[in-house]
């Protein structure tokens, strides 16, 4: 379902089928990106953990599956003040999509 302002909800699902989560986003991987900010990162990108995220967008059977990983690395020189020195970036691969039967 969209909203008014053009973004969709995505609902994260753990294995066992329970929703935790939802984000928001324009596309499915926007909201995937944003779940995968929130993992636990790595020290760099080749030593981050894959992780597969599952988000079925609301109002609809589909389950958007990804692989999601973080990392950590330093702010850009031209940082805003509030910013920590240390960041967290995310990736995402799509992996697929299924549709739920229930």
């Amino acid at each position: 379902m969209v909203r008014e302002d053009g973004k969709r909800n995505f609902a994260l699902r753990e294995s066992s089928g329970d929703e935790s989560s939802v984000f928001s986003g324009n596309t499915p991987r926007q909201a995937a990106l944003k779940a995968a900010r929130r993992l636990e990162p790595g020290s760099s990108e080749d030593a981050a953990e894959r992780v597969e995220l599952r988000l079925r967008e609301k109002g609809t059977d589909k389950v958007h599956i990804y692989d999601g990983w973080a990392w950590e690395e330093t702010a850009p020189d031209d940082k805003p003040d509030w910013m920590p020195g240390e960041i967290t970036e995310a990736n995402v691969s799509k992996k697929g999509i299924e549709h739920l039967d229930e």
